[in-house]
């Protein structure tokens, strides 16, 4: 845009300066509205595409996963002070870690409850909630008639997701956490850590024949109940054991991302590697017992029950003492990276003798969390 100043007689200095002066503001601010967007609105695109405009940053999100709280807490001080509502899954943060939570940010007791992504979405509680920003998983997202009436009390709704793609999907969804709460920055720089951990795994296992990948068998809430076997299939932690070079015996007959084994499939699969997970929530159940809450030989001592039901004896994994366990709360969110790395040990443990996952820990507690980690949340039976 071009603007022209008016000519002034120059018998009126003073008038004409100030003339000048109201001239030049007039053009300036003209120039600026229409080469410079507004500073305060926020363009989302969310996991389904869909585009949501924001008139400044989100300052009462609703979220329907606890796990989103991590998410928060990598680029955010006060990720409880970003909160209208949540779930209070707190089996999904883990009993210890909600109790950090709770004693650094103490206003978490007082949030509103939602319905989580595993129950029924209540479009009541939502609208009570007055949230600015409505956060949904994938794997559950509102309908479309939810969705329109969400939308229609004013509350803008998006979808991202950590468990059923989380290679695929950890990274826009972080991205767009970050544009929604004024945090791009910081959500770019952990995004990149992320990217360099991942990318020096992946460069050790370039070119992995086939035969070099040992049949995995990860089985989520070990032991929580008397049938067997939860398994990931085409998706979830199934996608990071391909990743780091394992053959996943679940992906060729689970074609979502959870799904059920029995035990003849198995036994007749001979799995390799043996991984269980577990947590708090496994209290009162025969399964593993992980976590900052245990010792490491409570959780060493129950990950050897998991292995003494029938017909895990003869299986390769255990007699080959290749039998471990994982924290549940290690899984399904933006903290993934850390499962890349510790089942890369497991699986190909000459390729990544080096590889230092407590260092890894370390670092992103003192760069990127606002609540650390703790553990144990990874062990060897052996």
């Amino acid at each position: 845009m071009a603007f022209t100043l008016p000519a002034f007689p120059a018998r009126c200095p003073r008038l004409a300066f100030a003339r000048l002066l109201v001239a030049l503001v007039t053009g300036l601010l003209a120039w600026t509205a229409l080469v410079l967007p507004s500073r305060a609105e926020v363009q989302l695109t969310d996991l389904t595409g869909r585009q949501v405009t924001l008139k400044a940053p989100a300052k009462r999100l609703l979220i329907d996963d606890g796990r989103f709280l991590v998410a928060l807490a990598l680029i955010q001080p006060d990720p409880v002070s970003l909160l209208a509502a949540w779930p209070r899954d707190i089996n999904r943060l883990g009993k210890s870690t909600y109790d950090v939570y709770r004693a650094k940010f103490p206003a978490i007791e007082t949030l509103a409850k939602v319905a989580s992504s595993a129950g029924a979405l209540s479009v009541e509680q939502v609208v009570a909630a007055r949230p600015d920003l409505a956060v949904f998983s994938l794997g559950s997202q509102p309908s479309e008639e939810e969705r329109a009436r969400i939308e229609a009390a004013g509350i803008p709704v998006v979808v991202i997701d950590f468990f059923t793609h989380p290679l695929t999907n950890t990274e826009p969804s972080l991205r767009l956490l970050g544009a929604a709460t004024g945090a791009s920055e910081k959500a770019e720089a952990f995004l990149a850590y992320r990217r360099a951990h991942l990318d020096a795994v992946t460069s050790k296992l370039a070119n992995l024949p086939p035969a070099e990948r040992p049949r995995v068998f990860l089985e989520p809430h070990a032991a929580m109940t008397a049938d067997c076997c939860n398994s990931p299939g085409r998706g979830n932690v199934g996608e990071i054991i391909d990743l780091v070079g394992g053959a996943n015996i679940g992906a060729a007959v689970i074609p979502r991302a959870f799904g059920k084994l029995n035990l003849e499939y198995v036994i007749a699969q001979d799995p390799q590697v043996y991984i269980a997970t577990g947590g708090s929530h496994m209290e009162g159940t025969g399964g593993l017992l992980i976590g900052p809450e245990y010792t490491v030989e409570r959780a060493r001592e129950t990950l050897a029950r998991v292995i003494a039901r029938p017909g895990f004896a003869g299986l390769a994994a255990v007699r080959d003492k290749r039998v471990y366990g994982l924290s549940h709360q290690m899984l399904n969110s933006a903290l993934d990276l850390f499962a890349v790395e510790i089942l890369a040990k497991w699986i190909h443990p000459e390729r990544f003798r080096d590889l230092d996952v407590d260092a890894t820990v370390a670092e992103v507690n003192q760069r990127f969390l606002a609540v650390p980690i703790d553990g144990p949340n990874w062990i060897s039976l052996d």
